[in-house]
């Protein structure tokens, strides 16, 4: 089988493509050039293309750059931007994977006449007997990551690979030792791409959109104190509000952009038995009542019942930010997701 792998320069893709050369698979590595600008973070800077590389030598395979900065900034940054100006949270890094790694990669690899694409996600792919396909959670629970897989439809499940569905981190970082790979030890990159360190959300957002203040206000719609950019407030947040001398903790648990308002109040404010839902879509035509909906990509899915395009929470849940992925679960599969709504 030939098999195109998307190296990152990360110990998991790494791994990923080792497993498959010593399956005999025809393997060949990629390494996708989405970002242009400044970067310190993340999995787009000149040593992780280096590392690919040179693991891609290590392991005797072929190794190639593909440059998809152009789709990158369509599909991923601008949205990210909008996204902000309408006062929700996005998650950049799912529209990665929906838009470049499993759709722009796999019509790449189609064309190049590879037969599956696979990558180092901590996931599985598993298939029911009237042949549909799901994406399932990988063996390690703190490194699993089917929730940012949650997009994948039944044609793109048809051609990918997890390889490391079935290991756990240490079990990976253990191969890779082994093998002498020089991704062995590398950290696990967290932090999105085109974000640095140093500019952080704050810079990069600045230099791109007007930010505004915003006013701060209290469950009683009292005015108590001032944002300096309206568009960086997101549900939950409780440091830089602009309010001190409270002995109670307190969140943002509103955020208006239009009006350019942040209701505070403590963490039960924050508290919701339910969730709306847009962009609704079923893995499948499966649609149980009873779920578990996971809200966060390292958060913990809570059991649900769902009625039309809500998410009915069985024991109260902190607010969902709007834009958020909403993942909905039945066991370790994914069978459904959607946006939250403001």
């Amino acid at each position: 089988m030939r098999v195109m792998v998307a190296m990152s320069g990360g110990v998991d893709s790494s791994v990923a493509a080792a497993i498959l050369a010593d399956l005999d698979h025809e393997v060949v590595g990629v390494t996708l050039k989405l970002w242009g600008g400044e970067s310190d973070t993340g999995c787009c800077s000149v040593a992780d293309v280096d590392d690919a590389r040179r693991v891609a030598q290590q392991l005797g395979i072929n190794h190639q750059v593909f440059n998809f900065g152009e789709e990158f900034n369509t599909h991923v940054v601008e949205p990210y931007i909008a996204a902000h100006q309408a006062g929700y949270t996005p998650n950049p890094c799912v529209e990665c994977n929906r838009h470049l790694k499993f759709d722009s990669l796999l019509e790449r690899a189609q064309t190049l006449g590879f037969d599956a694409v696979a990558t180092g996600h901590h996931a599985r792919v598993v298939q029911h007997a009237d042949g549909t396909k799901r994406v399932a959670r990988g063996a390690d629970a703190a490194k699993d990551q089917s929730y940012v897989l949650h997009m994948l439809t039944q044609d793109q499940l048809a051609q990918v690979m997890f390889p490391l569905g079935e290991r756990t981190k240490d079990e990976v970082r253990a191969l890779a030792g082994s093998m002498g790979l020089r991704t062995a030890q590398k950290p696990d990159s967290q932090d999105v791409c085109f974000i640095t360190q140093t500019a952080g959300r704050a810079g990069f957002l600045a230099q791109r959109m007007d930010l505004h203040p915003g006013t701060v206000v209290d469950e009683d719609g009292n005015e108590i104190g001032e944002v300096p950019a309206i568009e960086l407030v997101t549900i939950g947040q409780r440091k830089g509000l602009g309010v001190a001398g409270s002995d109670d903790r307190q969140y943002a648990v509103a955020v208006d952009v239009p009006r350019r308002r942040v209701r505070i109040g403590r963490a039960e404010d924050l508290l919701t038995t339910t969730v709306s839902l847009s962009n609704l879509a079923w893995v499948a035509d499966v649609e149980p009542e009873t779920v578990l909906v996971q809200t966060s990509a390292h958060g913990t899915a809570a059991p649900a019942t769902m009625v039309g395009n809500e998410v009915h929470w069985h024991e109260p849940r902190r607010r969902v930010a709007p834009g958020q992925s909403v993942v909905i679960y039945q066991g370790d599969e994914v069978i459904g997701s959607g946006i939250a709504c403001p």
